[in-house]
């Protein structure tokens, strides 16, 4: 970060910041163009578009911030205006070159949106009235302007991939009439389909903007404020302290960086860029495996996307589609996370007995007393943050609202607490375009994603697929769960986590409920798969990302991935054994015991898969270990 010497938000995190939707996948994001810093260049002209680019931030922020506080808003104001907001930083404010072609290309994209979203905005009233029915020519040009609109925007930020399924279900929905037997549906209008999807809240604006615009724009704000200060330093500081003495230093502060990091970041890519930074470079120093330190990073930052509390933008979307509440999601997918974590911190250890590697320099490791003055920046807006959902009740919004501006305050003064109002200024214009940008990314996203959940709702395809899941599973659950996570692999390897968990949950979320699973563990189970293939060939983004940083063969740091990654594959499988694992909110002490029980056999799991104790190097041992494990996680649920 600009000014901010030794943090670990690095460059990299620029080139990864258009990579996640702050909850999606990282395999198959490329972030074309957006995402990244506007180059400075030279003359008045550039330093306008300069100018522009900081003030459309500004604005940005402030429109979400002031949503909080602005009481009822018409949803078909507040969403469409969310998206107008995200146009300019994903087709004007980029770095990569471009011809006057493709410059004129990109405007003419800005301004059929610009045009589209304040059409829907300023005549929301009498849109309403319409009933989801295009009333003339005008109109049905609007409704596929902006349809085209939502999948060129996803196409610049992951690929054809998301756009694609799109418009599959796009073609389904106008031609879907045409195909025989049970897939096959009625015919909707084309007046009436066109309508619904882009004037009314059953497609481009409904449930999912809903939750980009309400929820998730201000916490990716919040963690923009957070990472534009000392905060940074501050948890990179505390990993060291804390892991870095131990054996295998360098890896387990990864961990431990991983971990905190990703409680306010919800991106992989984000999170390896940046952590990465630090530990891989300490990794090589002390001789490292380059594909073992590889995988340790790129596992250990895949697990930002289930770590309470901002776990992508999935969290907040499953707070809406369970119709709970906010403490309630955090709550059940805590010890999750934190297992996840321990079999990346166990497996760290075992490699190191197994590698002799030793721990970090201690001329590397900071001293307590610089630790807890930095962690203070990192710890005083997430205490805010936890305080104000926990003990007073307000909405999640508020308490993230709150929690960001104590972050911005903070910006005013550095590690020893000089206070520069030029700094402060320059810091905070930084975290607004940071969050300008993650904000349109997300967006971009979800207004796709959007688009095949209205068309799953409108010819009820979803209710087909689920009676399908079902049937193929012959009324068993563990069979309907291995096809839903079959599905969730596949198509989490080329959209991001966020969108491929709404859709599967859409499809597959009523057949395991069918089958006598919970709502929540199904959305969890979900969720998690979805993530399978940050790590998991032949996508595994996070490893690609990791393996380039550290200049090893990707095929070997994958291997190595999924060996410290197995908590990913397995955590989900245990909570549906041991149901009370999730259920920390309602039944405190059925949860830590199920968290002991399953703790116990990933460790017995890490030592079959990575050896390093005496004796456990053979191959009767490791399977002899490995299957005790299983038995220990998978019998006698709790």
């Amino acid at each position: 970060m600009r000014g901010q010497p030794g943090a670990p938000v690095s460059a990299e995190t620029k080139r990864a910041r258009g990579s996640d939707d702050a909850g999606g996948s990282d395999a198959g994001v490329d972030g074309g163009d957006v995402g990244k810093a506007q180059p400075r260049g030279s003359g008045p002209a550039a330093n306008a578009l300069y100018a522009l680019m900081k003030a459309a931030a500004v604005l940005c922020v402030a429109f979400h911030v002031w949503l909080i506080f602005a009481g009822l808003l018409s949803n078909l104001v507040s969403r469409p205006l969310h998206i107008a907001l995200a146009l300019p930083f994903v087709f004007v404010f980029t770095s990569a070159p471009r011809s006057v072609l493709g410059r004129l290309i990109d405007g003419a994209w800005f301004l059929i949106g610009l045009v589209g979203c304040l059409y829907i905005a300023l005549n929301h009233v009498a849109l309403d009235d319409q009933y989801g029915r295009i009333a003339n020519g005008w109109q049905m040009a609007l409704g596929v302007g902006l349809l085209a609109l939502a999948l060129e925007m996803a196409r610049r930020h992951v690929k054809w991939a998301l756009p694609a399924v799109a418009l599959l279900a796009l073609l389904y929905g106008l031609f879907g009439d045409a195909l025989p037997g049970e897939l096959g549906h009625p015919g909707l209008p084309l007046e009436s389909f066109i309508g619904t999807l882009v004037i009314t809240e059953g497609g481009l604006w409904g449930q999912l903007t809903g939750v980009s615009v309400d929820v998730v724009a201000i916490f990716v704000i919040l963690g923009a404020m957070i990472g534009a200060g000392e905060a940074g330093r501050g948890f990179m500081a505390a990993a060291v302290a804390l892991a870095g003495r131990r054996r295998a230093g360098a890896a387990k502060v990864s961990v431990v960086a991983s971990a905190m990091f990703g409680t306010i970041s919800g991106s992989a890519s984000a999170n390896v860029a940046s952590t990465g930074a630090v530990t891989l470079p300490a990794m090589k120093r002390l001789g490292y495996p380059a594909p073992m330190a590889g995988a340790v990073e790129a596992v250990a930052s895949s697990g930002g996307q289930i770590m309470p509390p901002v776990m992508g933008a999935g969290a907040f979307i499953m707070v809406e589609l369970l119709r709970t509440t906010y403490p309630q999601i955090m709550a059940a997918a805590l010890l999750p996370a934190v297992l996840f974590f321990f079999a990346v911190w166990a497996g760290c250890d075992l490699y190191g007995r197994r590698y002799r590697l030793e721990p970090m320099r201690a001329r590397d490791i900071p001293p307590l007393r610089d630790v807890a003055w930095l962690i203070a920046f990192f710890l005083t807006p997430f205490a805010v943050l936890l305080t104000l959902l926990f003990a007073t009740g307000v909405t999640p919004q508020y308490a993230g609202a709150s929690a960001a501006a104590v972050a911005a305050g903070l910006l005013l003064v550095d590690a020893t607490l000089r206070a520069s109002l030029s700094r402060w200024a320059w810091r905070l214009l930084e975290a607004c375009e940071i969050a300008a940008r993650q904000i349109a990314v997300i967006a971009s996203i979800i207004l796709c994603a959007g688009i095949v959940i209205g068309v799953l709702n409108l010819t009820g395809l979803g209710v087909k697929i689920t009676s399908l899941i079902v049937g193929l599973s012959g009324g068993n659950l563990w069979v309907a769960l291995a096809l839903t996570g079959l599905a969730c692999l596949i198509l989490g390897m080329e959209v991001p986590t966020t969108a491929a968990y709404v859709i599967c949950i859409s499809v597959a979320g009523p057949a395991l409920q069918d089958l006598g699973l919970p709502a929540l563990h199904a959305h969890l189970f979900v969720f998690w798969y979805a993530l399978l293939s940050t790590i998991t060939p032949p996508v595994c983004g996070t490893v690609f990302i990791a393996a380039g940083m550290v200049g090893a063969n990707w095929l070997r740091v994958a291997g190595h991935a999924m060996v410290l990654g197995i908590g990913l594959y397995l955590v989900p499988l245990a909570f549906i054994a041991n149901r009370s694992l999730i259920m920390l909110a309602d039944a405190p002490v059925m949860a830590v015991l199920a968290f002991i029980k399953i703790a116990a056999g990933l460790g017995l799991i890490s030592m079959a898969l990575v050896g390093g104790l005496a004796g456990s190097s053979s191959t009767p041992v490791r399977v002899a270990l490995g299957a005790v494990g299983l038995v220990v996680i998978f019998a006698f649920g709790i």
